[in-house]
């Protein structure tokens, strides 16, 4: 094992991995410093969020090193990534997936909840954050009462509500208006700047990318250092590569 910069909370070594026999991953490496907000970029198909699962624990490493401050996350098994991804990692994806039985301010508390904090302060930090996202008067709400932008704002008050130390954002505003991603954007940005959260976003978008301290750019499962983001995505192809290469 490669020990990792003292000055990164999370660093990935050399990843490779592979879906079923497809190349996803073909040797990335990147630092990811504290309180920093890192954009990954990409085409479709360029690993951005397999890159994402794979520093979140979500999926197991298969070649390579990831750690999390001081933290070997490649040796852990699943009990003790599901125990990180809890505690110390937050997760927004494109859609959102929110407890039908919940409420809205319900779904936003769940993970602190989940943590053990108190009944009533997590629905205070829930209800806090559903109104820094201009959905507090759907707070009583289902799920299936709220429109799709609605619904993706809950999904970042609920990331936001837990204050992790590294919130991962895979395409966080892929099915919002341009007006309410723009929103979204700038309450999350602003509160991770806030309340010292490290941020990898990951995002198809130039402007959205701007938003970030630094940018990572994927094109084929590997680390390049530039790459042209076509305003219409595309189906790409992906070079080969092998987990022994």
């Amino acid at each position: 094992m490669v020990a990792p910069p003292d000055n990164d909370v999370l660093w990935a070594h050399a990843l490779r991995f592979q879906h079923n026999g497809s190349p996803a991953l073909c040797g990335v490496s990147l630092g990811v410093r504290e309180r920093e907000i890192l954009a990954v970029t990409g085409p479709r198909g360029s690993g951005k969020t397999t890159l994402l699962q794979c520093l979140a624990g979500l999926l197991p490493v298969q070649r390579g090193e990831v750690w999390f401050n001081s933290t070997p996350v490649h040796t852990m098994g699943s009990f003790g990534r599901e125990r990180l991804r809890r505690d110390r990692f937050g997760w927004i994806d494109p859609v959102p997936f929110l407890v039908p039985e919940l409420n809205a301010w319900e779904n936003a508390a769940l993970p602190l909840l989940l943590r053990g904090t108190a009944r009533r302060q997590a629905k205070t930090t829930a209800l806090e954050w559903l109104e820094r996202l201009d959905i507090g008067g759907s707070a009583r709400k289902r799920p299936d009462e709220l429109v799709a932008a609605e619904r993706q704002r809950l999904a970042v008050a609920r990331a936001l509500a837990a204050c992790p130390t590294v919130l991962f954002a895979d395409e966080p505003t892929a099915t919002l208006h341009r007006s309410d991603g723009a929103q979204v954007l700038r309450t999350l940005t602003a509160a991770a700047r806030s309340h010292g959260i490290t941020v990898v976003l990951a995002t198809l978008h130039p402007d959205v990318a701007a938003l970030a301290d630094r940018t990572v750019s994927l094109l084929d499962g590997r680390r390049v250092t530039t790459v042209q983001l076509p305003p219409v995505p595309e189906t790409e192809g992906r070079a080969a590569c092998s987990l022994s290469a």
